[in-house]
């Protein structure tokens, strides 16, 4: 039997037409100009940028707060806070003074810095697509049906991993 008949009788997943598989490909691809640009000139990976931002939301949050919020693993919030963010000097951790065991994290003053530097890019890198006619979705535009069955998804996702 040759492997092209072998992989036309096996059962395929639906990933032209599976909403989850365009949802990761929407956020890969929206993510490779930020490492393509603004990755590259700060030294920092798109995880890196999502403990930064959620940081910069929610100070003063444990590990498990920043996973949460951002939707990656513990491990991987972790690798990201630590090789880049604290040796870097933008983010510092302290012992929780209510639970010994748990590290507190926040921005530096060279976090911040960088988060109002990259922020105020990544607007301009919003506005630049709005005039180009491929404005991401807002919940007051034409997005707000899709941005609410996001928002939904997200919370019944959420919801089972608490």
């Amino acid at each position: 039997m040759s492997a092209g008949n072998a992989a036309a009788r096996r059962s395929t997943l639906p990933v032209d037409d599976s909403i989850f598989f365009k949802l990761v490909r929407v956020v890969n691809l929206t993510a490779r100009p930020f490492s393509e640009s603004i990755g590259k000139a700060h030294h920092l990976s798109l995880n890196e940028w999502r403990v930064l931002l959620v940081l910069a939301n929610h100070p003063a949050g444990g590990g498990s707060e920043v996973a949460a919020l951002t939707g990656l693993d513990k491990m991987t919030v972790s690798r990201a806070h630590r090789r880049a963010c604290e040796r870097r000097g933008r983010v510092v951790r302290k012992v929780d003074a209510g639970d010994r065991r748990r590290m507190l994290l926040r921005l530096s003053a060279a976090g911040e810095r960088l988060y109002e530097r990259i922020g105020v890019a990544g607007e301009g890198a919003r506005a630049q697509a709005s005039s180009a006619g491929s404005a991401p979705p807002t919940r007051s535009g034409w997005g707000a049906c899709s941005i609410a069955w996001i928002d939904n998804l997200l919370r019944r996702r959420t919801a089972k991993r608490s």
